[in-house]
């Protein structure tokens, strides 16, 4: 077989080599026939890197944030609400209007009560922190297909007014009503727990209380109950939950859940077999689900500035950009193949570490600066070609790129083809969280990414006044047979 068919596979055990020994000159002639030569060669560059603060980010996010913190590195208050709406099942049924046992004095249906559950795995700050929220039911949905950045607020939107139905809860995030033994039970969930029984009006038509206002419409329009689309332009346009007080925690809220109660027949006869029942829908990932953030961003312009290392910070949106030496890594290389292209990013430890430190980023994406905003709004996933992931090792303290050949190749043939832009060389990490999914031949692969907008932390090693830091090591290879 001639050496051009076994180019990529030879090429791609050269890293191997190269990591053991720097002498490659003789690599090529050492793996094939001298008819058919691989020429292989190595070479390091410096890379340059500073922090940038992001104008916007984008909202949408498989979490909310709820709460309102001190950063303990920079003693900015960061604050954070949320919206979301509700996801309506597929097939969606409460029994037959005439089982249903809830009734007022003149017989209309109505619900024993109605709540929403804010249920949440993790946070930050101090779980006994006295917090203040208030829940806004939205006059207006906000639309599918509209990019929403982290400074998009509702309120000021108007798609919430002064007028709309709210519930204010005050709340601690360890659930001080709960006794110790039920939160210590495997099925606990803590979460932030609001009721929605006082009357709620609309339309000129007012309910005892939000359920109320849910089943009637159910019973009225079942065909509203058949897609998001419907469900939330007819009936739940969503809750935006305001942080309105207190200071101290953060809450990750994972799964909001509205409930509604009744009791319904559930025999042949009249009162036969009467239940106590409830229903609920989801906030998931089918529908939007944003976060809106405030803080001081000329305190963040300050650190942006700190030349003596590079940042990545959620959800302030401080990023390192790097500059990849794109012209110096091609020149007289222009006809050969780039195989590896590997760069290490060393994280500068915390010398001074607290209770209330922000964690680290775990996962971060690397992809052109040109597709910062662009790249979330697409709800693009890594292509291992011009996007990349990188998971922090404690074992290296880093954050490593293994071979993004892909994004020197594409930079590079978009310079030659003047469809460079001033940045053409440029690309950022970001903080992202990550959702995967399990295939059949238990492997893992990613299918949700989103920005990381929970308070994460750390320096990186690199700086306009460290300009030689950060290195790249790239392997090339041309095949000289016939």
């Amino acid at each position: 077989m001639k050496a051009k068919h076994l180019l990529l596979l030879i090429a791609a055990a050269t890293m191997a080599f190269t990591s053991c020994d720097d002498t490659t000159g003789s690599i090529g002639s050492s793996l094939t026939p001298n008819t058919d030569r691989l020429d292989v060669v190595a070479d390091t560059f410096n890379v340059t890197s500073k922090t940038i603060l992001a104008d916007s980010i984008m909202a949408r996010n498989i979490s909310g944030y709820l709460g309102r913190v001190k950063d303990p590195e920079t003693n900015d208050v960061v604050r954070a609400s949320f919206m979301t709406q509700f996801h309506t099942l597929e097939g969606f049924r409460l029994p037959d209007e005439n089982r249903i046992m809830s009734r007022d004095a003149d017989g209309n249906i109505v619900a024993d009560s109605c709540q929403i559950e804010l249920t949440y795995n993790s946070y930050y700050g101090d779980s006994l922190a006295l917090m203040k929220t208030r829940a806004w039911i939205m006059d207006k949905p906000m639309e599918e297909g509209v990019d929403y950045s982290t400074n998009y607020d509702p309120k000021k939107e108007g798609k919430v007014s002064a007028n709309s139905y709210y519930q204010d809860r005050s709340y601690t995030l360890v659930d001080q009503t709960a006794s110790d033994s039920l939160r210590s039970t495997k099925d606990y969930v803590n979460n932030i727990m609001l009721k929605l029984d006082k009357p709620f009006t609309k339309d000129g038509v007012t309910y005892n209380n939000y359920g109320t206002y849910i089943m009637r419409t159910y019973y009225a329009h079942p065909e509203y109950f058949r897609s998001n689309y419907e469900f939330i332009h007819n009936v739940i346009p969503g809750f935006y939950f305001e942080n309105t007080g207190g200071l101290g925690s953060m809450a990750y809220i994972n799964t909001p859940l509205i409930y509604f109660f009744f009791k319904y027949n559930a025999g042949t006869t009249t009162n036969d077999s009467i239940i106590s029942a409830s229903s609920s829908f989801a906030g998931t990932e089918e529908v939007l689900q944003t976060t809106t953030l405030s803080g001081d961003r000329d305190r963040l312009k300050e650190i942006a500035a700190d030349n003596s290392c590079t940042y990545l910070k959620t959800p302030a949106g401080l990023y390192t950009e790097i500059t990849l030496p794109i012209s110096e890594i091609m020149t007289g290389h222009e006809n050969d193949t780039v195989n590896t292209a590997r760069i290490n990013i060393p994280r500068i430890i915390n010398q001074n570490p607290s209770e209330y430190s922000l964690s680290l980023p775990q996962n971060v994406l690397m992809i052109p600066a040109d597709s910062l905003y662009s790249f979330f709004a697409n709800d693009r996933l890594p292509d291992y070609k011009t996007s990349y992931i990188s998971t922090y090792s404690s074992t290296r303290n880093s954050y490593l790129f293994g071979n993004i050949s892909g994004m020197i190749n594409a930079m590079y043939h978009n310079r030659l083809n003047g469809n460079a832009s001033a940045n053409w060389n440029k690309v950022v990490l970001v903080p992202v969280n990550l959702e995967t999914a399990t295939t059949s031949g238990n492997s893992t692969r990613i299918v949700n990414l989103s920005s990381d907008m929970s308070l994460t932390s750390t320096r990186l090693l690199g700086g306009p006044d460290n300009p030689n830091a950060l290195k790249i090591t790239v392997v090339y290879s041309k095949f000289n047979g016939e």
